[in-house]
């Protein structure tokens, strides 16, 4: 993200305030260390049981493989990783996983990490701007924050400065929609839900927060990229959302896929 120091600075008081309402983090370390499996506050057991499925089947799908080829610990960026979790998660398979995030809150940033018995490196900094040399990253993951970009292009470009040749961006968590219209019309609902509740619209740094099919294909084109879609199962509750938002004559729900991209140039 890019922003203004005075943008960033209420970005985050906001998001402090959302996270902290909704009852993120604990004083007990054991919290931080059973995510993602466990929501142990069961204050959003929902979330993180989807957090869950999808962390299980990225380790089971993708990263095996990935750690099978390379024959070696990977160096990882954790991009958006708030409290460090999956930082942690890797660091217990023994790679080399660096936790970035703009967030340094003790109970839901970065801070956090002091919870987890396994050390890893923390690093403030924005997406656009990643402080490692050229060529020297395996894999950058976007936990469950790409959508918080204000230009993929940008954003997948510095990535791409980071990756070593057969290194892959993988993004996690973000919603994407099969037109960009429905993505807007979830904004809007989001920004207002936002602002009935906690008396702001959380709306400091313009992040896109969605994507959507046509920008997949259109950031492809520009970047030489090559997207591999793998779509967790998520039960039948979540599988049946489409049909219920018809029924009820409301925007389609968003798909959170996992994506894959190779840039075919690297």
């Amino acid at each position: 993200m890019t922003s203004t120091i005075g943008d960033r600075h209420r970005f985050l008081d906001e998001y402090r305030h959302i996270r902290h309402a909704e009852g993120r983090g604990s004083e007990n370390p054991d919290y931080y260390r059973a995510l993602p499996y466990a929501d142990l506050n069961g204050t959003n057991p929902a979330a993180w049981a989807m957090r869950a499925r999808t962390y299980r089947y990225f380790e089971q799908k993708i990263l095996e493989p990935f750690e099978g080829r390379a024959g070696r610990p990977l160096d990882i960026l954790d991009l958006g990783a708030g409290n460090g979790w999956m930082s942690y998660r890797l660091s217990l398979r023994g790679h080399r996983s660096r936790a970035l995030d703009i967030f340094n809150d003790a109970r839901d940033g970065l801070l956090a990490a002091k919870n987890y018995p396994q050390p890893f490196p923390l690093i403030e900094a924005e997406f656009d701007h990643l402080p490692f040399p050229p060529s020297s990253i395996d894999l950058a993951i976007y936990n469950s924050s790409f959508h918080y970009s204000v230009d993929y292009s940008s954003t997948l470009n510095e990535a791409k400065r980071c990756l070593r040749p057969n290194g892959r961006v993988v993004i996690l968590d973000s919603p994407v929609y099969r037109c960009h219209e429905h993505g807007l019309r979830m904004v809007e609902e989001r920004h207002a839900s936002f602002l009935s509740r906690y008396g702001f619209a959380s709306d400091a740094i313009p992040s896109i927060e969605f994507l959507d099919e046509p920008k997949l294909e259109d950031l492809a084109t520009e970047l030489n990229i090559e997207w591999t879609v793998h779509r967790p199962w998520y039960g039948w509750r979540w599988h049946w959302r489409p049909w219920q938002a018809r029924i009820q004559g409301r925007r389609p729900p968003s798909r959170f896929w996992i994506l894959i991209g190779r840039f075919k140039d690297l």
